[in-house]
């Protein structure tokens, strides 16, 4: 079997595309989890990488958990605490690894993105959409819940009654809903939306790499903190920032009134 993910650089932009595309790039049953993981090591230790695009192969970004695998949950030989710690050891890893990654990401989303393909995107820092896409939150329909995050990620994407509407209901909506309701930023015609995706990750990538990975780890940490132990940990990454040679280099680059060459 060919891996679940291609892993490709250029300059400072690392591209992810999932490529199972005959069986719509499913989650589950197969090894994405673990290359997803791995490439999420890879990158946050590779300082040269700056921003990340994830996109999918073929007419679907993800149609999320493989529903004809979930079948083996059903009979009675597998407990239910047996299926809780697979989820804990399996798909529930991928929104830590992915959520919690240190540079920015992009979705490319260029097709259908159900259930967990929904969540997949939700997971990254920015969506775009082609108008091909279209959303799910659909675990209703085959009478589970989101076991992989959803109930956490969508509501701070798209707010609580509008995640609600979708949990609740499962029902699909398109690339220009998805635009209304803030669950992508853009929505762009379908041979366009690599190269929108490229030049979004082409404007964060000029900037310095070790402020950008400061920048989202403080956003991260401010979506549960109190302000004022935010405002301290701002301080101690500002502590830090001044001390870059890229800060530096931008502020001797304001002076001297010419673009800044960052490595």
């Amino acid at each position: 079997m060919n891996n679940f993910l291609v892993y490709e650089q250029v300059g400072a932009i690392v591209t992810l595309t999932m490529n199972q595309p005959a069986s719509r790039n499913p989650l589950t049953g197969n090894t994405a989890v673990e290359e997803f993981i791995r490439a999420c090591v890879r990158i946050s230790a590779d300082a040269s990488v700056k921003v990340v695009v994830l996109t999918g192969a073929g007419s679907a970004f993800s149609t999320g958990g493989n529903v004809k695998d979930m079948r083996r949950f059903s009979g009675q030989d597998i407990p239910a605490i047996d299926i809780r710690d697979e989820y804990r050891g399996g798909i529930q890893r991928l929104p830590l690894a992915l959520y919690n990654l240190e540079v920015p990401t992009i979705a490319a989303v260029n097709g259908p993105a159900i259930g967990a393909g929904c969540d997949l995107a939700c997971m990254c820092d920015i969506r775009i959409a082609s108008k091909t896409a279209k959303f799910a939150e659909s675990f209703v329909k085959v009478g589970i819940i989101p076991g992989d995050g959803g109930a956490w990620l969508l509501p701070r994407v798209v707010g609580l009654s509008k995640a609600a509407e979708m949990a609740f209901t499962g029902e699909a909506i398109d690339a220009d809903e998805a635009l209304r309701c803030g669950l992508v930023s853009a929505v762009t015609e379908p041979e366009n939306l690599s190269e929108a995706a490229y030049a979004l990750a082409r404007r964060i990538a000029v900037n310095p790499g070790p402020t950008l990975r400061l920048t989202k780890k403080l956003m991260r940490e401010g979506q549960h903190m109190r302000l004022d132990s935010l405002l301290e940990l701002s301080a101690a990454f500002q502590a830090l920032a001044h001390k870059t040679p890229q800060h530096e280099e931008a502020v001797a680059a304001f002076i001297e009134k010419r673009p800044p060459r960052f490595d």
